[in-house]
């Protein structure tokens, strides 16, 4: 059974703007400012140069083979079996633990929206929501998360133009007068000099979890030699727009000493134009971005997992579509795992600092798929050099530029290990990978595993000799 082609170019578009915008631009920028001061602007301009990188690695090999669903499918196909099962069982571990961290920021949002309100009651409504919104068509996936993104690119916008009127018309508010000189006027774009800089990077490379989202739906896009790379070729605007052009205009508007984590940048601005609902307006804009997180979870794991039990790396039961091609057990095993997280409400006040942990961990988990992406596009180039000089979608920059990403890689990792909770979680992050190689361990020479990886492996090459 094969999914059905039913995400239009518009749909597109906006799951790849909404996978580029994540919830850390509206509530985790204040930490960010005030950690890296004006240097941030530099921080997420080098982080989504990066990662473009790995998206054009990522393009060119879906591009290659329109048989693979996402990248453990070409991961499996040229890096080996256990490429595939480590980079599928991670994707799917990332997005569940970010799936329950939204929910439980829902509750959270809905609590200050509706005083009072029971948390585990939004938590139950969200999960029915999002099931209800991706069992019948992934058609309506693909509408939803449309609404969703548009929502957030309003809120952006509108952030950025009230910012302009108060820069242009010399507002001046308790911190002083909004313009452009406050970048540079209180310590210079690198106040806390070298080690400040570093610190935005930990923080800021979590926003753009979720960057690869368009790659997980490939199996399902309408002419995916089109819509695919015009979604790809517009990240650096939409980095450039939505993140720097917010950060500049907030950081012009109030200085960057007057941002604390915790409180969104966003709902400060709006408040001091005047606009009184700015907090309710901004708490649903950002409960909107979390369900959209959600429902980009709750989609691409899966779709994740059917993936892996068409290759024999999960239970076969989890292979199987319904009749309209939606991997319906696929959905409920994630929706089922997504309950843990109206359980975790009533866990005490320590959830908080163990989600700051398993986030982290997750976020490292990202870092490892975007890896494999790239080794398996080194593979690619060693092993089908027909194929990439056939392609009408090359990577600019070829091999090197995977090393000098790889290297970037690795001065983040550096980064994690400047502060204690990161520290702590980047030393916790092998567990998973220790779990994930007794699994492979227990599963790789199974017989019907090896057959199922077989009539896929048959079934790529049947599609590569069309």
């Amino acid at each position: 059974p094969h999914l059905a082609r039913q995400l239009s170019n518009r749909h597109i578009q906006l799951i790849a703007i909404g996978g580029a915008i994540g919830t850390g631009l509206f509530m985790g920028s204040g930490k960010t400012i005030s950690v890296a001061g004006p240097s941030v602007i530099f921080v997420y301009m080098i982080i989504g140069f990066m990662l473009f990188f790995v998206m054009r690695a990522m393009g060119e090999l879906l591009l290659s083979n329109l048989h693979y669903k996402s990248f453990s499918d070409f991961a499996a196909d040229l890096l080996g079996p256990w490429a595939g099962f480590f980079t599928g069982w991670t994707y799917w571990f990332c997005w569940v633990v970010t799936g329950i961290a939204d929910v439980i920021a829902i509750a959270g949002y809905a609590n200050e929206l509706v005083p009072g309100i029971p948390l585990w009651i939004p938590g139950l409504v969200t999960i029915g929501i999002l099931l209800a919104l991706n069992l019948p068509t992934v058609r309506a996936f693909g509408e939803t998360e449309f609404w969703f993104a548009l929502i957030k690119i309003v809120a952006i916008v509108a952030l950025i133009a009230t910012g302009l009127v108060m820069i242009f018309t010399g507002f001046t508010s308790e911190a002083g007068p909004a313009a452009f000189s406050n970048l540079w006027s209180h310590g210079g774009f690198f106040p806390n000099e070298f080690m400040g800089f570093v610190a935005g990077f930990q923080i800021a490379v979590f926003a753009f979890v979720g960057i690869e989202l368009v790659g997980t739906t490939a199996a399902e896009a309408k002419d995916p030699e089109k819509n695919l790379p015009r979604a790809i070729n517009s990240i650096p605007v939409r980095v450039l727009l939505f993140y720097v052009g917010a950060l500049v205009v907030l950081m012009s508007v109030t200085p960057w000493t007057q941002f604390q984590a915790g409180h969104s940048p966003f709902i400060a601005t709006f408040s001091l134009a005047g606009l009184g609902i700015a907090a309710t307006v901004v708490n649903l804009v950002v409960l909107t971005s979390a369900m959209s997180s959600a429902n980009s979870g709750i989609y691409s794991t899966s779709r994740m997992v059917f993936g892996l039990a068409q290759e024999g790396d999960a239970p076969a039961v989890f292979g199987r579509l319904s009749s309209r091609k939606v991997p319906r057990n696929a959905l409920f095993l994630t929706c089922v795992l997504l309950l843990s997280g109206v359980v975790l409400l009533y866990a005490g006040e320590n959830v908080g600092k163990a989600f700051d942990m398993v986030t982290t961990v997750s976020a490292v988990c990202f870092m490892f798929v975007w890896s494999i992406i790239l080794a398996s596009y080194l593979a690619y180039r060693r092993r089908r050099g027909r194929l990439h000089q056939a392609s009408a979608f090359k990577m600019p920059g070829g091999r090197a530029m995977v090393w000098v990403v790889f290297g970037f890689f690795g001065f983040v990792l550096w980064t994690l290990t400047t502060q204690p909770d990161t520290l702590a979680a980047l030393l916790v992050t092998p567990v998973w990978f220790a779990v994930l190689a007794g699994a492979w361990a227990l599963l790789r020479r199974r017989p019907a595993h090896l057959a199922r990886y077989e009539a896929f492996r048959a079934d790529l090459e049947a599609e590569a000799r069309l």
